[in-house]
C-alpha cells in the first residue's frame, strides 16, 4: 500500500510541476504565438573575450535593459514569452536559446553543440522543455554535432541544414534519421570558412526567411546551387549590402509573415525589406548582440509558430 500511494504522490507531484504548452510548426515564417528566451546573467559579462570570441566585455546591465526592451516587441505582437532560467553558470551563449534544440510537431531533438565552450545548455534546456510538456523526440549522441543556428525551414516539409564548423556529417545524418520519418527532406548546404572555426557563421548568419516565398540573403557566401535551389521553388530574394553583413544584416526574426524583428543599425536592409512589403522592429543589441554575435533569431527558440 505505501508502494502505490508514493507512486502515486509522484505522478501528482510531476503533474502539478509540469506547465503543459501546446508546440509545434514547421515554419520560420508563421506567426509565432510563442517563444523561449533566457535574461543574459552574470555568466554572460564575460572577461575573457578571446575565449568566447566576444568583440569586448559586454555591459551586463545595459545588455539586460536591451534584452527587456527586446522582449517588450515580442510581447506588444501578440507573442507568449517563457524564460529558459535553469542554472548554467560560466555559459556566456546560453542567452541564445535557438541553438541546443530544434522543435518538430512530434517534439524537440535535442542537439549537440558544435562549440565546445556550450556543451551543457543541451540537457538544461531539454529540462525547460519537459516541465513545459514538450516531449523529446530524439538527441543527438556520438561525435554528432549540430547547432540550431544551422537549421532552416524552408517550408513545412523542407530543411535546410549548413554542414560547416558547428554542424557536422554525423549531426545531419542523425536529424535526417529523426525527420525524414515525418514526410521532411533535408537540403544540406556546404558553408564558408570565413574566419575559421573559433568565429560563430551559421546558415542563419546567411540566410533569414521572412515570408513564405521571401528571404533575406547573403549570396557572397551562399553556394550557387543553394541558391538556385531557393529561385526554383519560388524565393523573391532580398539581397544584403556588404557593410552591412558584419553588423547582423541577415539575421532577422519573423514574427508573422512579412513582420520581423532585427537589430538596429542596418538602414539598407532594412529598406529594402520595407520595400518587399515587411514590417520591421528594431531593438538596440550593442551589448546584447555584436559584442557575442548573436541576433534576433538566436536570442529566440519558438515553441509554436501556427
Amino acid at each position: 500500500m505505501k508502494l502505490y500511494y508514493s507512486l502515486f504522490l509522484s505522478l501528482l507531484l510531476f503533474s502539478y510541476n509540469v506547465q503543459a504548452i501546446t508546440f509545434g510548426g514547421h515554419s520560420m515564417v508563421a506567426p509565432l504565438k510563442t517563444v523561449l528566451v533566457r535574461r543574459p546573467d552574470k555568466s554572460f559579462a564575460v572577461t575573457d573575450c578571446e575565449k568566447w570570441h566576444y568583440t569586448s566585455i559586454p555591459d551586463l546591465a545595459v545588455a539586460q535593459k536591451e534584452h527587456d526592451d527586446f522582449v517588450k516587441i515580442l510581447e506588444q505582437e501578440g507573442v507568449q514569452v517563457l524564460y529558459h532560467a535553469e542554472p548554467l553558470p560560466e555559459h556566456a551563449d546560453a542567452i541564445f536559446v535557438h541553438d541546443p534544440v530544434i522543435l518538430t510537431n512530434d517534439g524537440a531533438i535535442i542537439l549537440r553543440m558544435g562549440k565546445k565552450l556550450r556543451r551543457g545548455e543541451e540537457q538544461a534546456i531539454e529540462h525547460t522543455l519537459n516541465n513545459l510538456g514538450i516531449p523529446t523526440l530524439c538527441k543527438l549522441h556520438g561525435n554528432a554535432t549540430s547547432e540550431g543556428g544551422d537549421i532552416v525551414w524552408l517550408n513545412e516539409k523542407t530543411l535546410a541544414i549548413g554542414r560547416g564548423f558547428r554542424t557536422n556529417e554525423e549531426g545531419i545524418r542523425q536529424i535526417k534519421q529523426a525527420v525524414v520519418p515525418l514526410g521532411i527532406r533535408v537540403i544540406v548546404v556546404e558553408l564558408p570558412f570565413d574566419q575559421g572555426k573559433d568565429a560563430c557563421l551559421h546558415l542563419q548568419s546567411l540566410i533569414s526567411v521572412v515570408d513564405e516565398k521571401i528571404a533575406l540573403v547573403y549570396k557572397k557566401f551562399l553556394p550557387v546551387s543553394f541558391v538556385q535551389l531557393l529561385e526554383k521553388e519560388g524565393f523573391n530574394l532580398i539581397d544584403v549590402p556588404e557593410q552591412e553583413y558584419a553588423t547582423m544584416g541577415p539575421n532577422v526574426l519573423a514574427i508573422a509573415p512579412k513582420v520581423c524583428l532585427t537589430i538596429t543599425g542596418n538602414p539598407e536592409t532594412k529598406q529594402r525589406l520595407e520595400k518587399a512589403g515587411c514590417t520591421v522592429y528594431t531593438y538596440e543589441g550593442n551589448e546584447l548582440s555584436l559584442k557575442a554575435e548573436g541576433g534576433a533569431t538566436c536570442l529566440t527558440r519558438p515553441l509554436l509558430r501556427t
